[in-house]
C-alpha cells in the first residue's frame, strides 16, 4: 500500500514547502529583530539536521511509518487487540503522538541527563524556522525510539502515523518561525495549536518561562497541566532567548553545539549570566 521512497518522498516535500513558505514570511513579517545574523547561525542549524537525518536514515532505515506498518502486519497493539478500526483508531493514534511528544519534552527539561541534550536545541541565540531543525543527534534517535514504542504499542493506522509525522514536522517550522500573526489571529488560533509567540516563551532564557508551553502541534496538552504561559515577561521584541551570555554566543558553532551535552556543570552558564543580554553578532 506505502512505498518507503514515496512517504520519504511526500514528507519531504511537505516539510520542503512549509519551511519555504515560514522563512519567506520571516523575511516579510518579522516578529522580532535579529540581534545574531542567519549567516552565523544557519550553516550550523542546517549543519545539524542534515547529520540528524543520516543517523536517522543509517540506524532507523523504516521510520515511523515503517513500524507502523510493521506492527498492522503483527497484528501488534492495543487497537488489534480490541478490534478498533480506523474510524476511531486513526484520531485516538494522533493524539496519544501528540501527547507523547509533549510528555517527551516535558521529561526532557525535568530529568537532569535529558536536559543536557535538549540543551542544544536551547542555546540557539534565536528563535527561527531553523530552530525547529536543531536538536542534538542523541535525542533525534531518543526521540525516535520513544515514538516507535508508541507506535507499537497503539498498533494504529499507517495513514495517521504520516498524517502525524508531516503535521509535526511543519508545525515545528511553524512554531519556531519568527513571524508576526496578528493578535486576532494569534489568540483564537492557541486555542487549538501551538503558534510562533505562545512557542517562543518556551526559548526564554528565564528559566520560569523556559519550564513553559511544551506542545509543538495541539495546545491543550500545557493548558491542561498547568505549564501555559501567555506572554513573556521582557515582551517578545525584547525578550532574551538562549541559554546565557557565556553559552549561547559559542552555540553558534557546529562543534560546540555537538560538545554541550558534555560539558562540565552546564547549568553554571546558566546561573552565572542569567538576565544578561547576549552579546550582537
Amino acid at each position: 500500500m506505502f512505498d518507503q521512497i514515496d512517504i520519504n518522498q511526500l514528507r519531504m516535500a511537505c516539510f520542503g514547502g512549509i519551511f519555504l513558505i515560514m522563512a519567506l514570511l520571516e523575511a516579510g513579517l518579522p516578529r522580532r529583530r535579529l540581534k545574531s545574523s542567519r549567516l552565523k547561525r544557519w550553516p550550523t542549524n542546517w549543519g545539524i539536521v542534515l547529520l540528524d537525518a543520516l543517523l536517522v536514515r543509517l540506524i532507523f532505515p523504516i521510520g515511523g511509518v515503517g513500524l507502523a506498518l510493521l506492527a498492522q502486519e503483527k497484528g501488534w497493539g492495543l487497537f488489534a487487540l480490541l478490534g478498533w478500526s480506523g474510524f476511531l483508531a486513526g484520531p485516538i493514534t494522533f493524539v496519544v503522538l501528540d501527547l507523547a511528544v509533549w510528555f517527551q519534552h516535558l521529561v526532557s527539561h525535568k530529568v537532569p541527563l535529558f536536559w543536557r541534550i535538549h540543551r542544544m536545541h536551547h542555546a540557539d541565540s534565536e528563535v527561527d524556522a531553523t530552530t525547529a531543525l536543531r536538536f542534538h543527534p542523541i535525542e533525534i534517535l531518543l526521540s525516535f525510539l520513544w515514538k516507535g514504542l508508541v507506535i507499537i504499542a497503539l498498533g494504529g493506522p499507517v495513514e495517521a502515523v504520516l498524517i502525524f509525522e508531516i503535521v509535526l514536522n511543519g508545525s515545528a517550522v511553524f512554531s519556531h518561525a519568527n513571524v508576526r500573526l496578528p493578535l486576532w489571529l494569534d489568540r483564537p488560533l492557541r486555542f487549538l495549536i501551538v503558534t510562533p509567540d505562545m512557542h517562543r516563551i518556551h526559548h526564554s532564557v528565564l528559566p520560569h518561562e523556559t519550564d513553559s508551553n511544551y506542545g509543538f502541534y495541539l495546545s491543550v496538552w500545557d493548558r491542561l497541566f498547568g505549564t501555559y504561559v501567555e506572554d513573556p515577561e521582557q515582551g517578545h521584541e525584547t525578550m532574551e532567548i538562549g541559554l546565557g551570555a557565556a553559552l549561547t554566543p559559542r552555540a553558534h558553532s557546529f562543534a560546540f553545539s555537538l560538545w554541550i551535552p558534555f560539558l562540565k556543570n552546564p547549568d553554571r552558564f546558566r546561573k552565572a549570566d542569567l538576565g544578561k543580554p547576549t552579546p550582537k553578532s
